[in-house]
């Protein structure tokens, strides 16, 4: 289809231009009728896109974030529920859109819109704003005609899964913070401690204890080799992150991750109440039991759990019920998988997997109160054997260097 540029005037008066893709001018001109502006002057265009930002200023643009298009859930489950057409609605949201490239997606939600699209394949062409889960319920709503009831739900979805990475990321804070102070004060030591020691302990004339010897050894390879430490650091961390870019590698790291001490459960925990919570939106939404397992393995951001999820899918598929298909996924306590079971056979299954969902959300929350407590210990070992080497290192020589002047 043809571009055109059009120039016109909102309800305020306000000059707006752009370019639109439509059949005819006429087409074009009925956009933006329905999205409030009046046409002035419409021409055919040979540009795509009506865009004055320099490169400069395309660099600088803030990304879409999630907050965003968690505002734009509710934003439009309001309007919907209010009986304001989606076209109209959107024209409202771009204006008032705070977000510049979140004010960009939405206008081409509304182009795509008046071209014949669905709303959900409108929103498939922006993959890096909508993830497959929400465009799957967008898609459940267009068909169940519950579209509002649907981005309702979006909305809480986000808001939880927001609060619980927030509260993750303020819960390692701490424990951050005083690793990397352990790290910086050994490079410290290594690089200029250590050192400004040896010339005194080379005046020493005897033979230096263990632990010197090793502290000396391990700061002379700093100094000397640290281009190649760094080189090598860099060479792992790629070939960490190539290792885990293919799907075997994530597979084996995700199963990892929750083997991990203290952070394992809580990751476990969380992503098992993301799952509930999702498998419930969606059984509530109308979905099937097999297409919602499906939908839900897209929101488990573990790849060893979405492996399990879709192993339940593939059981439940077979006709297997959900409790044994539950069971052989080995991811359940015995408390969850009873409740499984009472929902299955009373039917209420969306019900029980929300109480579920709740129930794990409890627990994580009361592992991220505790997290500090449960690190400290650990922290407090390390810094110890750290501060007790170097004591040993350092010191030994000289106290040994004091008792031979005693005597003397």
């Amino acid at each position: 289809m043809p571009f055109f540029a059009y120039k016109g005037r909102n309800a305020r008066g306000e000059l707006m231009q752009g370019v639109l893709e439509a059949i005819d001018s006429g087409a074009v001109a009925d956009q933006l009728f329905n999205t409030g502006v009046t046409p002035i002057e419409i021409v055919v265009t040979n540009k795509k896109v009506a865009d004055g930002d320099t490169w400069w200023a395309k660099l600088l643009e803030k990304k879409v974030t999630s907050m965003d298009v968690q505002l734009f859930s509710r934003q439009m489950y309001t309007l919907l529920k209010s009986g304001v057409p989606i076209m109209r609605g959107l024209a409202g949201l771009q204006e008032s859109a705070v977000s510049k490239s979140f004010g960009k997606v939405l206008k081409d939600l509304r182009e795509s819109l008046d071209a014949g699209r669905e709303l959900s394949a409108a929103m498939r062409r922006h993959p890096e704003v909508f993830t497959p889960f929400y465009l799957s319920m967008v898609r459940v709503g267009e068909m169940t005609g519950r579209l509002e009831e649907v981005f309702l739900r979006l909305f809480d979805h986000l808001e939880f899964d927001r609060d619980m990475r927030d509260r993750v990321k303020t819960a390692l804070r701490y424990p951050s913070f005083v690793v990397f102070a352990m790290i910086a004060a050994m490079v410290v030591v290594n690089i200029f401690v250590i050192p400004a020691f040896v010339g005194v302990f080379s005046k020493f004339n005897a033979e230096l204890p263990l632990m010197t010897r090793i502290l000396i050894g391990t700061s002379n390879f700093s100094v000397r080799y640290w281009p190649v430490f760094a080189v090598g650091l860099a060479a792992a961390v790629w070939g960490f992150r190539a290792w885990v870019a293919t799907p075997k590698g994530l597979y084996q790291w995700d199963k990892f991750k929750l083997k991990i001490p203290v952070a394992g459960k809580i990751i476990l925990k969380a992503t098992l109440a993301r799952f509930a919570r999702s498998f419930s939106l969606s059984s509530r939404s109308g979905v099937p039991i097999v297409q919602a397992l499906s939908v839900v393995a897209q929101t488990v951001d573990n790849a060893y759990l979405t492996a399990r999820v879709e192993q339940m899918r593939d059981g439940v598929e077979r006709g297997e019920s959900i409790l044994r298909t539950a069971t052989a996924a080995s991811v359940f306590t015995p408390i969850v998988l009873q409740m499984i079971a009472v929902g299955e056979e009373s039917g209420s299954i969306d019900e029980l997997m929300d109480e579920i969902a709740q129930m794990y959300e409890r627990e994580v929350d009361y592992e991220l109160k505790t997290l500090s407590a449960q690190i400290e210990p650990i922290l407090i070992v390390f810094l110890g054997i750290m501060v007790l080497v170097l004591a040993l290192g350092i010191f030994l020589p000289i106290w040994d260097l004091g008792k031979a002047a005693l005597h003397h």
